[in-house]
């Protein structure tokens, strides 16, 4: 880890203590970037990507409400919620502008964000995610968090953690597959729930043509949570963004294929520096 890592906490303004991680770069003018989580996970799951942008942006990384190692009040939760969290932060931090990837839940999080703060997104990278879950959402949410709450989170975890990763990497990475396990079991199962039901009930379809700050989709190959499909969906409906599938990755691609992930941001914040570049021109 890098030696000038802040970790640090911020209160909202409804008293709810979000965990964050700050990895400053010396340069000035570097560009500034908002890592946003999956579901039951923490910011941790981008540790492996910030390492690779190390020196190249500054890069926030924290825990949703109800996550980690923020405040565990439960729901009910909402993406506009969980995005107005991520504003004050970024306006407690001098944050006015930024770019804004999230993965999986952090992907729906992120698309609210930038619907409800275009002009504070400079680019966005929608990861392993889609705007809406389809029309048995509601009732196929409902139900993953009836098997948290009667089997308890550890029920669950063979299934997650196939999901997660692939077969290869499962393999390959025992360490990194167990540490998002037991960043998985430390979930409250109450927060958990209301998690889902937020996920169960989102559809940020409505916001994605408004969206012109330059976009990135990004899924992997073997994706069966947010599957190919849906990300395709995504970039056609936001004019200008870029889709990239990536060969053999399930639905967690920031800890499966950090360099790839690392390289997609990078060639993300060039087109958007070229593209505020070509603006000022």
């Amino acid at each position: 880890m890098q030696k000038d890592v802040q970790k640090k906490t911020f209160t909202t303004s409804d008293n709810c203590a979000i965990a964050y991680t700050l990895r400053p770069a010396e340069k000035p003018g570097t560009p500034r970037l908002a890592l946003i989580h999956s579901l039951a996970l923490d910011g941790s799951i981008w540790d492996g990507v910030a390492e690779k942008l190390a020196g190249q942006a500054e890069i926030l990384t924290y825990d949703c409400r109800g996550h980690g190692q923020s405040e565990r009040t439960s729901g009910p939760f909402t993406t506009e919620l969980f995005a107005s969290d991520l504003a004050e932060l970024l306006d407690d931090l001098g944050w006015p502008v930024a770019a804004v990837a999230g993965c999986s839940m952090g992907g729906c999080v992120a698309q609210a964000f930038a619907g409800m703060n275009p002009a504070s997104v400079s680019a966005l990278a929608l990861i392993d995610t889609t705007a809406w879950y389809g029309e048995h959402a509601s009732k196929n949410w409902s139900e993953r968090a009836a098997a948290a709450c009667t089997k308890g989170l550890a029920g669950l975890v063979e299934f997650q953690v196939t999901r997660w990763f692939s077969d290869r990497f499962r393999a390959a990475q025992p360490g990194l597959v167990k540490k998002m396990t037991e960043v998985f079991l430390a979930n409250d199962v109450d927060c958990y729930a209301a998690s889902c039901a937020m996920l169960g009930a989102a559809d940020l379809r409505p916001a994605l043509p408004s969206l012109h700050m330059p976009v990135t989709v990004i899924v992997g190959e073997d994706d069966h949570a947010t599957p190919v499909a849906m990300a395709q969906q995504l970039h056609e409906a936001i004019r200008g963004s870029t889709l990239t599938i990536l060969p053999g990755g399930r639905h967690l691609t920031p800890v499966e294929c950090p360099d790839q992930i690392a390289a997609e941001l990078l060639a993300l914040l060039k087109r958007a520096a070229s593209q505020q570049t070509a603006a000022e021109a």
